[in-house]
């Protein structure tokens, strides 16, 4: 603890301990009684005043954004993965992140319980990469050339869903710029109200 901490406790303690003794001393306390009061008001301020100067020596945490810890996240994946990927699927995801990028400056227009919000987030940090993982664990030849659903290989099966997610952050795209779009509509509306031929006309003056 450093000097300066020491002496406001210091100071703190004898404070209390003071205090302790004169509020004893007037109710009419014996000696011994005083001293009794004392030293545990001493002790109590003493420590009061100790855990108040750790508190204030802490630094200030420095703010997490979450927003930029998750795109960062979203670089690294598409960063790990060229060239270990074939290119329909690179340009898959290229798509998928770039729309997601899009629509994150606007998603606390949505609010934090939105669905559509909560899709992007997980496509970024659940959906996107879970599903490329599942194809980069299976063997090249396998994945590329051995049908596995409905006749289709796993890279067939993993560009499906992949064009599924393109299309869903395309749907939250679309939702999140027309809001912006209805308020603009909106405004205009007030201004045409406020500020058009009808309001802004003059009455005729009158010739006496």
């Amino acid at each position: 603890m450093g000097s300066r901490r020491v002496l406001t406790s210091l100071a703190v303690g004898t404070a209390a301990a003071a205090g302790g003794v004169i509020t004893a001393a007037a109710v009419g306390l014996p000696a011994l009684a005083v001293g009794a009061v004392a030293v545990p008001a001493y002790a109590i301020g003493h420590a009061t005043a100790w855990l108040l100067s750790r508190q204030s020596a802490r630094p200030p945490e420095t703010p997490v954004d979450d927003d930029a810890e998750i795109l960062t996240g979203l670089a690294e994946f598409q960063a790990g993965i060229t060239g270990r990927v074939p290119a329909a699927v690179d340009a898959r995801v290229e798509r998928i992140a770039s729309r997601v990028r899009d629509c994150f400056p606007r998603l606390a227009q949505l609010g934090p319980m939105n669905v559509q919000a909560h899709a992007v987030l997980r496509t970024a940090t659940s959906y996107l990469p879970e599903a490329v993982a599942a194809y980069l664990r299976l063997p090249r030849a396998f994945a590329d050339n051995r049908p596995v659903q409905n006749g289709k290989t796993s890279l067939v099966v993993l560009c499906d869903q992949l064009d599924l997610l393109a299309s869903k952050m395309d749907e939250v795209f679309d939702a999140v710029c027309r809001a912006d779009a209805d308020a603009l509509i909106a405004h205009g509306r007030f201004l045409a109200e406020k500020f058009g031929s009808n309001s802004l006309s003059v009455a005729p003056r009158v010739m006496p």
